[in-house]
């Protein structure tokens, strides 16, 4: 359990965390007991976010955690964000990812790349009114992202966008899309541009919401752009920039895919273990065979090393220092780990497990899009690898 502790010379541990910091943690955790957990089930049946789950989120200060307080946000810190995401997919992975997007996608990246004028119109209303969506995969445009044919073709002082995307989190309901599109494909990815496009732009349509294995309460669908017609203006950064900002926010966000997965195999775990302690079998609690207790122990270790690989990726972000490596191992290892552990949680919970009456069959769907979204697990071998080898080269090996 995670603890506040006085200060002490030397660098702290990495699970140390500030007072600040826990009093966020205990804020998200009151939230999903009062208004997540009693409409978790009901969600993920009806495949639907519930609209007062969402306003809770906002109302609460979570979907603007490193927003600076001048926007209406928090102002606090990317280990925050990292933070909440754990906590509440600890409850709800489908309302976690909704939180995660929105503080390490959308947001930063209006942070990082927006004017002053963007700031202005934009990080207020995604800190308590609408969420975001980020518009980069298509059909032909999965692991391979900078295939895309979505383009933007100049028209004096405006931009013409054409293309559909696919795989769109959080799109029904939200009020701004952040879409990337080559305005010369000519260039290949060199073309590619990150455009700004409001919600109810003639010419944007949301087309069919998927029919989801898991994380069925958040929404994901198709978006399509017909004759989309936007000014200059709605650039974000600078034109043909667009793949270097996608890959350094998708290098961030994969830390947050990691603390969902981490935050979803200790979701299992808090279920598992107390029902392990409370039936019996052959005259004595389940946990009293050491079977079990091993089981559980395996478990709890992988938990806690996938948690510390989380936690020392945001804090090497936070600090500026080089990440990638270490967000790439840290969304590599932590969704293999949520795969073991919710599959033997069901295992130990035995039929019951196999049920809806406990939150580990949820937990079960819910972890699988861990290995795909945002860089499948081969790709983040290949990050990992390609800077294994770099390290080595540069070191004259």
């Amino acid at each position: 359990m995670l603890k506040a502790t006085a200060s002490v010379p030397g660098t702290p541990p990495l699970t140390q965390l500030s007072e600040d910091e826990l009093l966020l943690v205990e804020s998200v955790r009151r939230f999903c007991k009062e208004e997540v957990k009693p409409l978790v089930l009901s969600m993920d049946e009806n495949a639907c976010l519930d609209e007062g789950v969402l306003k809770g989120l906002f109302d609460n200060g979570f979907m603007a955690i490193e927003v600076p307080t001048e926007y209406g946000g928090s102002g606090s810190t990317f280990f925050s964000s990292v933070l909440a995401i754990e906590e509440l997919a600890r409850c709800c992975p489908s309302v976690s990812v909704v939180c995660d997007l929105q503080n390490t996608l959308l947001n930063n990246m209006f942070i990082k790349l927006g004017s002053k004028e963007q700031k202005l119109k934009y990080l207020p209303k995604l800190a308590s009114e609408y969420t975001g969506s980020f518009c980069l995969s298509e059909s032909e445009a999965g692991s391979d992202a900078f295939a895309l044919r979505t383009t933007a073709t100049e028209d004096g002082e405006y931009f013409i966008i054409n293309g559909s995307k696919m795989w769109i989190s959080s799109a029904s309901h939200s009020g701004v899309f952040l879409v990337m599109a080559n305005v010369n494909p000519t260039q290949g990815y060199r073309g590619i541009t990150c455009f700004i496009v409001d919600a109810g732009t003639p010419g944007l349509t949301i087309g069919k919401k998927e029919n989801k294995l898991g994380l069925r309460a958040s929404a994901t669908c198709e978006v399509n752009f017909d004759n989309v017609k936007i000014p200059r203006t709605q650039v974000l950064g600078e034109v043909c920039q667009g793949y270097k900002y996608a890959i350094g926010m998708l290098n961030e966000g994969r830390i947050g895919i990691g603390a969902q997965m981490v935050g979803l195999a200790q979701g299992c775990m808090d279920a598992v273990v107390p029902y392990l302690h409370a039936r019996s079998q052959f005259k004595q609690p389940l946990y009293a065979f050491q079977a079990i207790q091993h089981a559980v122990a395996n478990m709890a270790t992988e938990v806690e090393a996938a948690r510390l690989l989380v936690y020392n990726a945001a804090r090497l972000q936070q600090a500026r220092r080089p990440f990638v490596k270490e967000a790439a191992m840290a969304k590599l290892y932590s969704s293999e780990v949520a795969t073991r552990v919710t599959s033997k949680s069901i295992e130990l919970l035995g039929g019951v497990g196999f049920t809806k009456d406990m939150p580990v069959e949820k937990f079960y769907r819910d972890c699988k899009i861990g290995t795909i979204y945002e860089g499948t697990s081969f790709i983040q071998l290949n990050t990992i690898a390609k800077l294994i080898s770099k390290e080595y080269m540069d070191q004259g090996h």
